[in-house]
């Protein structure tokens, strides 16, 4: 995802079509304030009415514009009905989706979790802040009920791209359109613009295709707002991003995307490239009004369609989806091969951070692992037979394996009792 050596596109547009653009952002507002009043402070206000959601209306070859904004918080639902989208909406179409997930780490899909993500924070509720709430212009969704106690769940999508936070304080945006009209810069610049019509005017895309905002500090460094992921097929391209607007978790982001095991660890598949984040500052509903307008003046000004949890939970391809997506075999086993050792090898010769005094002073450890599962495991000043073919999701506590004081330390590097999402 690169520099190609080309400038970002750009969309000239004369004095008489800048008027016209205008008038049509104008109009997408008052559609969508004309379906549903998005909160911007407590109370909410009241749906006016509702157009009810149609699966059948997807598909349909006259359906040429569709935007949707789901109201559920479910991560894995939420990808889910992106992927039906994907798969159902007719090739000619263009789609927008928006939804705000309830607190998750989201892989990609060749990423391998016990390299990316903190596991063992997934499990400290103490490291989440209380939710935003109403007052922060966040809807709490229709399955609200559903999140309780859940802390931090683990989520692997289906397209590429690196980890990332989310919670109630980012919007996520997914854009389908036929695959002729795809480019990495074109959805990311109308969201650029809808930040800037919120005043937000330091925004902008990088090389690497991100939103970022100046630092007001060193006019040469930046904060990344937003990052994207692409999924493309013969006949769709899906790009989907997140912005962070108003996250009260910023200060625990890095615990949750930093795992011990990293410097001990070398992997196949996609690394995260790591960058310095910040809130952008607005409303979400404020930032969605501000994408469909913009979206709206793209492609054609239409109703925004509500989506309802239960609508998403009709829908029995969504469902099977959604199964796949919750499944411990897809967000672990999926995990490309890997290799985790305590000294340098010939294949992975970088330093290693001192071990902990506690452990024996031999002590050695070499797991070769591929889709999760223990392949190989060789070490001193313990034994390892009984790591053989261990899948190591499916450990709770490594101390039975490889006694106490090399498994309280693997407890630790692989995150002990993995997110159970039950």
């Amino acid at each position: 995802m690169g520099n190609h050596g080309h400038r970002p596109t750009e969309w000239p547009i004369r004095s008489r079509e800048r008027q016209m653009a205008s008038a049509a952002r104008t109009l997408a507002r008052s559609r969508i304030h004309s379906l549903v009043r998005i909160p911007r402070a407590p109370p909410p206000a009241p749906l006016h009415h509702r157009r009810l959601f149609s699966a059948e209306a997807v598909a349909h070859p006259t359906n040429r514009v569709q935007i949707y904004l789901s109201r559920s918080h479910d991560p894995y639902l939420n990808l889910s009905f992106e992927h039906y989208l994907l798969q159902k909406s007719h090739p000619d179409s263009v789609v927008l989706l928006l939804y705000a997930n309830r607190p998750c780490v989201v892989i990609g899909r060749n990423q391998n979790p016990w390299l990316e993500v903190g596991l063992g924070a997934l499990n400290q509720p103490a490291l989440l802040a209380p939710p935003v709430g109403r007052a922060g212009g966040v809807s709490m969704g229709d399955d609200a009920d559903d999140a309780d106690a859940l802390g931090v769940q683990l989520v692997r999508r289906r397209s590429g791209g690196g980890t990332v936070f989310h919670d109630l304080g980012n919007v996520n945006y997914s854009v389908l359109c036929p695959p002729a009209a795809f480019d990495r810069d074109r959805h990311a610049l109308m969201v650029v613009r809808a930040l800037q019509s919120l005043g937000v005017s330091a925004a902008r895309v990088n090389e690497r295709h991100d939103i970022v905002l100046a630092d007001e500090q060193d006019a040469s460094a930046t904060f990344k707002v937003s990052g994207s992921a692409y999924k493309l097929t013969r006949l769709r391209s899906l790009h989907h991003g997140t912005c962070l607007l108003s996250t009260p978790n910023l200060d625990s982001v890095g615990r949750f995307l930093r795992s011990p095991a990293a410097p001990y660890m070398k992997a196949r598949g996609v690394d995260s490239v790591r960058s310095r984040i910040r809130n952008v500052g607005v409303a979400n509903a404020a930032f969605e009004e501000a994408v469909v307008a913009e979206f709206g003046a793209m492609y054609g000004n239409v109703d925004v369609e509500i989506v309802a949890t239960r609508d998403i939970k009709g829908i029995p391809d969504v469902m099977r989806g959604y199964e796949e997506l919750i499944s411990l075999d897809w967000i672990y086993t999926q995990t490309p091969q890997f290799t985790f050792s305590t000294r340098p090898t010939e294949d992975d010769p970088r330093p290693r951070p001192p071990l902990p005094d506690y452990l024996p002073k031999d002590f050695d450890l070499s797991i070769t692992a591929r889709h999760g599962q223990i392949t190989e495991a060789t070490g001193a000043g313990i034994e390892t037979s009984a790591l053989d073919s261990v899948y190591l999701h499916k450990v709770s506590d490594w101390r039975p394996l490889i006694g106490k004081s090399a498994g309280s330390w693997l407890n630790v590097m692989f995150g002990a009792r993995p997110y159970d999402r039950t």
